[in-house]
């Protein structure tokens, strides 16, 4: 089955539905899943959200050649991770968040120590179901590593370390471009890669996608902190202000937030302009990439 390429500012509804049944059904577990755990895992799972990652997986297979069925274990899989890294980003010994997705953080929801075992099981469930689900066997492998590279100490869980390190230091663009290359980029950039992967693209394409991705990861993070100083919780969905508390630097804060709205500008050009190998098969990526310009939460 090929799909329409989504509608945005959302996923074309029967993407969403496609994309949301896959995710619920990949969190059934036997009896050997406590049901409090297992209750906790889906409130974060299923949790309202753009469901931007995964989306990046399906569009990047389809722009390859390949099909919304191949690459839905591996949609499913990155918006695992994501959402254990949200947990876990939430803690109290972390960012200390109270809400996410206009909801009450998982470890408010249900408790600390809960939400760090949902965090452990969506990061061990991800690997599960990229091992099992995807084919060939050595394509499987080569995703796994591609997402355990992404998600660790290097990348995802390096660059949240500096940014945790960071605070009350006041960072240049370079240190923050440092961090959110990885905290943010890292994740981005896996999504569209496992997208190609699966869809057994050439080297050319991969280049293509990864240069999209870390430009289009980094547009994500200026617009966020702009969001933390000018947007609306009520679209955002989570408490605002918190960074500048935090004493954490952000793009307004270090380049201003004139500067900081045409960083985000040249970055999304610039992740466009990556898709030209690709011409007019590129759309649905760039109006993606649009949305992110755009995004109001």
């Amino acid at each position: 089955m090929s799909l329409q390429a989504p509608a945005l500012p959302e996923l074309n509804p029967e993407l969403r539905r496609h994309l949301d049944a896959a995710l619920a059904e990949h969190l059934q577990f036997d009896s050997g899943c406590p049901e409090r755990l297992a209750e906790a895992m889906r409130y974060v799972l299923l949790a309202p959200g753009k469901r931007l990652r995964p989306q990046l997986v399906l569009l990047a297979a389809e722009v390859c050649g390949g099909s919304i069925e191949q690459a839905l274990p591996a949609a499913v899989a990155v918006e695992m991770v994501h959402a254990y890294s949200l947990v876990h980003d939430d803690l109290p010994a972390m960012d200390d968040d109270d809400l996410r997705r206009g909801r009450p953080t998982c470890h408010k929801q249900f408790d600390e120590a809960t939400a760090i075992l949902v965090g452990d099981g969506l990061l061990a469930r991800a690997f599960e179901i990229l091992a099992t689900e995807i084919e060939p066997p050595e394509r499987a492998a080569r995703c796994c590593g591609e997402l355990a590279h992404a998600a660790g100490a290097t990348a995802l869980v390096g660059g949240q370390s500096d940014d945790l390190a960071s605070q009350f230091d006041q960072a240049d663009v370079e240190q923050l471009e440092s961090i959110h290359r990885r905290k943010t980029g890292a994740v981005f950039r896996v999504s569209l890669r496992l997208g190609a992967i699966v869809a057994d693209a050439t080297e050319e394409q991969l280049s293509a996608l990864d240069a999209y991705g870390q430009c289009l990861g980094l547009a994500f993070q200026v617009v966020d902190d702009l969001l933390d100083v000018s947007g609306s919780e009520d679209h955002v969905g989570k408490r605002l202000g918190k960074d500048r508390q935090r004493g954490k630097s952000t793009y307004p804060e270090v380049l201003g937030i004139e500067a900081s709205r045409q960083r985000a500008e040249t970055l999304i050009d610039q992740a466009c302009q990556a898709l030209e190998p690709f011409r007019e098969a590129a759309t649905p990526l760039c109006e993606l990439a649009d949305f992110v310009r755009r995004r109001n939460r």
